[in-house]
Parts: C-alpha cells; sequence; structure tokens
C-alpha cells in the first residue's frame, strides 16, 4: 500500500466506499416477513404520539387542578392572620381585612388568565374554574365577616339613625297647672 493511498487504492488514506457493486441480493429485495407491513410502524409512531398528546392532556389537566386548589391555602393563612390580627380597629387589622378582600377579587378578575395555559381540546377546565371561583368568593366571605366582626358594616338600626326622621311624639306633658 503506497502512502496517501486507502483502503480503496486512491483518494483520501481513510476514505471508505459504501457503494454496492455486488450482485448479492439487498436488504431491499427481501420481502417482509408474513404479518408485517411497513404501515403498522407508521402506526405505532401515530400510537406513540398520540398517547404523549393523552398525558400532556392528563398533565394539563392535573396541573388545572392544583391551581384550581391553591386558594383554600390562601383561605386558612388568611383566616389565621385575621385572627391573629384581633377584633378591635386598629391599622394591623385594617390591613388584613382589606387584603383578604382585595386578593379574591383581583383573583376572580383573572380567572380566564389563570386557566391560560392549562387551554387544551381534551382538557375541562369547568369544573377547576368553578372551584376557583367557590374557593375565592369563600374568601371574599372571610374578609366580610371580618368587616362586620370590626363593627365597619353597617348592620345596626344605630348605624342609619342620622338617615331615620325624627320620632312622632305620642304624648305630650305641661308643667305645673293641674287638670281636675
Amino acid at each position: 500500500m503506497e502512502k496517501g493511498k486507502g483502503v480503496m487504492g486512491y483518494g483520501r488514506r481513510w476514505a471508505v466506499d459504501f457503494s454496492d457493486n455486488s450482485t448479492a441480493p439487498s436488504s431491499r429485495d427481501i420481502p417482509d416477513p408474513p404479518g408485517f407491513t411497513r404501515a403498522s410502524v407508521d402506526q405505532d409512531e401515530s400510537a406513540v404520539s398520540r398517547q404523549k398528546k393523552d398525558a400532556e392532556s392528563n398533565w394539563k389537566a392535573q396541573k388545572a387542578w392544583e391551581v384550581a386548589q391553591a386558594p383554600f391555602k390562601n383561605l386558612l393563612m388568611m383566616g389565621f392572620m385575621m385572627w391573629m390580627a384581633g377584633s378591635t380597629v386598629h391599622l394591623f387589622s385594617i390591613g388584613i381585612t382589606f387584603s383578604a378582600l382585595w386578593q379574591p377579587i383581583s383573583a376572580l378578575q383573572g380567572v380566564g388568565k389563570v386557566f391560560e395555559p392549562f387551554k387544551d381540546n381534551k382538557v375541562d377546565l369547568l369544573g377547576p374554574k368553578l372551584l376557583f371561583i367557590a374557593l375565592n368568593l369563600g374568601g371574599l366571605a372571610l374578609g366580610v365577616w371580618k368587616l362586620n366582626t370590626l363593627g365597619l358594616l353597617p348592620t345596626h338600626a344605630s348605624d342609619w339613625v342620622s338617615s331615620l326622621p325624627p320620632a312622632q311624639e305620642v304624648e305630650y306633658s305641661g308643667g305645673g297647672i293641674p287638670l281636675q
């Protein structure tokens, strides 16, 4: 073998010619075994892609339920913070109460944006959205209850005295003259 002459005798040193010049039958000439069709390979690939899509839609549904249940944790935390704030009106309790009112309101305004990543034809988002809305309405009710506990809601008659008309006089009394 001369220097510079490779396996094939010419060209590059390590070049190998893969062209098939033999008269032996190639693998393309051999018929498929009984029961095997080339279409079944394509079907297997489509089944795998269908399984991947099903797994992705299952994952999206699971994550949607997790997002829907997230306000429950916030509800417990906010309830504990309200209990710790007490029932007297001061800056901390008012701040906690308005935070408890604002968070559910802002969450209810963005329900569509929260569940946007989970939109899919195979994923039903009605249940998670309803749970999300119900838990946020529960948080809103907790905030309104705290406002009532603090006495900031006008729920008693004494809260509306200024808007009531003066009471009619039922009896009249005069002084000092006997009426006999």
